[in-house]
């Protein structure tokens, strides 16, 4: 079992910058590729970054692709998501998830979640 805790959501206006952090414990959590997704209210869940356990690969949806930025310290079991240029459409719950396998953009192949954060950008 892997147990993944969101924090660093608020409100933010238009054109600021937010950090997420992702808190994982429980066995090997270090080798779980990672994943970011996020849920604007009305929608579905959608994906937004992925990096490799090792941390040497990683992929962007083309709407965060250039702002947002994944990284990962395995030393201390967090994954962080810095998100820059924000605007309104990046208003969501943002839920970080852990995958025992290669790194995906599938919801579906991610078998651990957090309970999200919120993010909020004021226009």
């Amino acid at each position: 079992q892997v147990q993944l805790v969101e924090s660093g959501g608020g409100l933010v206006q238009a054109g600021g910058s937010l950090r997420l952090s992702c808190a994982a414990s429980g066995r090997a959590s270090s080798r779980y590729s990672m994943g970011w997704f996020r849920q604007a209210p009305g929608k579905e869940r959608d994906f937004v970054a992925a990096i490799s356990w090792s941390g040497t690969i990683t992929y962007y949806a083309d709407s965060v692709k250039g702002r947002f930025t994944i990284s990962r310290d395995n030393a201390k079991n967090t994954v962080h998501l810095q998100m820059n240029s924000l605007n309104s459409e990046d208003t969501a719950d943002y839920y970080c998830a852990a995958r025992d396998g290669v790194w995906s953009t599938r919801i579906y192949d991610y078998n651990y979640w957090g309970q999200g954060t919120q993010v909020t950008v004021s226009s």
